[in-house]
């Protein structure tokens, strides 16, 4: 499972750890994504969100309703993973690069 909040968006943060020596290494600091099961009463079916702990206060205040339809309006998938495939990228530009060649 991805470190990403489908309710707030939040990714990991990277950056160093310094030992006492000042040796640097690579670390990332992950936020708290739990796997939370919501029943939409307008639907009347749960579904699953990857949430923070601020994503799940966030649905606490205005309610599961209201953020489902904050989610599909900027194009996410409600369900687990979150986002649908053509945002997700992966192709990191390569792929206008062999279109020219062609």
């Amino acid at each position: 499972m991805s470190a990403h909040c489908q309710v707030t968006g939040r990714k990991p943060g990277f950056g160093k750890s310094v030992s006492h020596s000042h040796v640097r290494t690579n670390r990332r600091w992950d936020p708290n994504i739990q796997r939370k099961t919501y029943f939409l009463p307008s639907e009347g079916r749960r579904i699953t969100l990857h949430v923070s702990a601020k994503g799940i206060k966030t649905i606490d205040r205005d309610g599961i309703e209201a953020v489902v339809a904050r989610i599909r309006a900027r194009g996410g998938n409600d369900g687990p993973g979150g986002g649908s495939p053509r945002n997700r990228g992966g192709t990191r530009g390569r792929r206008s690069k062999r279109r020219e060649k062609v």
